[in-house]
């Protein structure tokens, strides 16, 4: 009887383990992809730089220009003296000979068919003087964003995502902390719970070739490979322009985007609705 049973126990021990091996307890050779292969990312496509080549041109402003009220402070002194001026909010920042700055140019179509590795280096978001530095800026997806607080008092993160997840976090004191966005969006709202004046806007492209236009208006895109682009200038404001350029090996192709008054209060990519608190007092919530 005890050697019957030493037999079964033996049978049933074989019978596990070949279940288990047939079950993908072992590595699964043969038979179809394995998770991790599936899971695999794309391979990159390095751009050849002898052949690369560059856009560069300018994002102006005609008309009258939007007055931007000024931001009462006096309830954080701490911030208000961190501000030489008094504050104004920071949706239309127009600067020498037209330019104008904070808006977001990306690549819009013709990098479809390459995949490009994410950044090692973060970029920087910080609140400093309760104000967001930088108001607009771009980040390539899966790329850490350093929030920090570089303010003696309370913030609150709040980005309201529509393709990403959302998040809502306290910054207590001189903390930092990292988020990262897993898909591109086009933009991405960001406020302060804490300070309603407070708003930042976040690109999230699948690639490295975005830029926000600086005080004088001016863009640049360089190391793009050779061909044929969509690009696309994003305003808070103003809407959205695009511009369609081919881009030869050692030149560099112009682009141009003339926002106008009559384009204010265009409908504007973002992400969920968020309630402002305007310096005066009122609210609006923007869509």
């Amino acid at each position: 009887m005890i050697e019957r049973f030493g037999e079964l126990r033996n049978t049933a021990l074989l019978v596990s383990m070949f279940v288990i091996a047939g079950c993908g307890g072992g590595d699964g050779g043969g038979g179809g992809a394995s998770a991790g292969a599936a899971d695999a990312a794309p391979a990159e496509s390095p751009v050849d730089a002898a052949t690369a080549g560059n856009v560069a041109g300018m994002v102006t402003f005609s008309g009258t220009a939007p007055m931007m009220a000024e931001i009462n402070m006096n309830s954080e002194a701490v911030c208000a003296a961190k501000h030489s001026t008094t504050p104004t909010e920071e949706s239309f920042v127009g600067g020498e000979n037209g330019g104008l700055a904070n808006v977001f140019v990306y690549v819009k179509q013709g990098l479809e068919s390459l995949t490009f590795p994410t950044p090692a280096s973060a970029v920087v978001l910080n609140q400093d003087g309760c104000t967001y530095r930088p108001h607009v800026l771009g980040v390539q997806v899966g790329q850490d964003i350093t929030i920090r607080n570089s303010d003696g008092l309370l913030h609150n993160i709040n980005a309201s995502p529509t393709e990403n997840r959302p998040f809502n976090v306290s910054q207590p004191v001189n903390m930092e902390t990292n988020r990262s966005f897993s898909t591109a969006e086009v933009m991405v709202p960001v406020r302060c719970d804490v300070h309603g004046w407070m708003s930042s806007w976040i690109g999230v492209v699948d690639h490295p070739y975005f830029t926000v236009s600086g005080p004088d208006g001016s863009v640049a895109l360089d190391g793009l490979p050779p061909g044929d682009y969509v690009i696309e200038a994003w305003h808070e404001q103003f809407g959205t322009m695009t511009s369609n350029v081919t881009v030869a090996t050692g030149e560099t192709a112009e682009i141009s985007f003339e926002f106008t008054e009559a384009m204010a209060g265009a409908s504007v990519p973002m992400g969920e609705p968020i309630d402002l608190l305007h310096p005066d007092g009122h609210r609006t919530v923007d869509h």
